[in-house]
């Protein structure tokens, strides 16, 4: 099993670790025929607005739809959940989505710049003991669609949801050394490949 992060931008050295250590292998995904070789993949924090214009720009938009049209895993976090949406609400009011895989409305920095970092202990549907999460200008999921299931809340705020292979957190998993979320989607592409055959 080997799996992508996406490396324009973002923590992607630390996704790799953290895949590694659920088990994967995890390789830094440059190029959009690169994702031929793998069977997920992660797309890190940064700027959404950024990671957007460098994925036009190196074609990875309808690279990555491909990918998640074969039913293949996607991970999105901090900013990646932003660009894995179907509608963003920024600063300066709605913004054109990126891949628009997963149906859902998200809003950017949305816990404000004052407050831009912080930590918490959440609980996650399908895993035992609360994760530790770290928030750094952190998105929130404001809606969803009839097929997202949100698998984590903190005070009452959408923070993880699931949409069949696609998944996505408001975090930073890969920040921290607890590795679960990373074995809950390794777990998630292991189901995939045994679907795919």
């Amino acid at each position: 099993m080997k799996i992508g992060v996406l490396a324009l931008q973002g923590a992607v050295a630390e996704h790799i670790r953290s895949l590694e250590a659920a088990g994967a292998e995890a390789v830094a995904i440059k190029w959009p025929q690169q994702l031929e070789d793998v069977q997920g993949l992660v797309i890190p924090g940064g700027e959404s607005t950024t990671i957007g214009k460098l994925m036009r720009k190196y074609d990875f938009i309808k690279a990555i739809q491909q990918f998640s049209e074969q039913g293949k895993p996607i991970f999105g976090t901090c900013a990646g959940l932003i660009v894995l949406a179907t509608q963003i609400e920024g600063n300066q009011g709605p913004e054109e989505p990126h891949l628009a895989l997963m149906d859902m409305k998200v809003r950017r920095n949305a816990f404000g710049r004052q407050r831009e970092s912080f930590e918490a202990d959440l609980s996650v549907k399908g895993i035992h003991e609360p994760i530790r999460a770290v928030f750094i200008r952190a998105p929130l999921i404001d809606q969803v669609g009839s097929h997202v299931d949100v698998i984590c809340e903190t005070n009452g705020e959408m923070v993880t949801a699931r949409q069949g292979h696609l998944l996505a957190c408001s975090f930073h998993p890969e920040l921290t050394d607890d590795i679960r979320l990373h074995q809950y989607f390794v777990d998630m592409v292991r189901e995939s490949m045994q679907q795919q055959g």
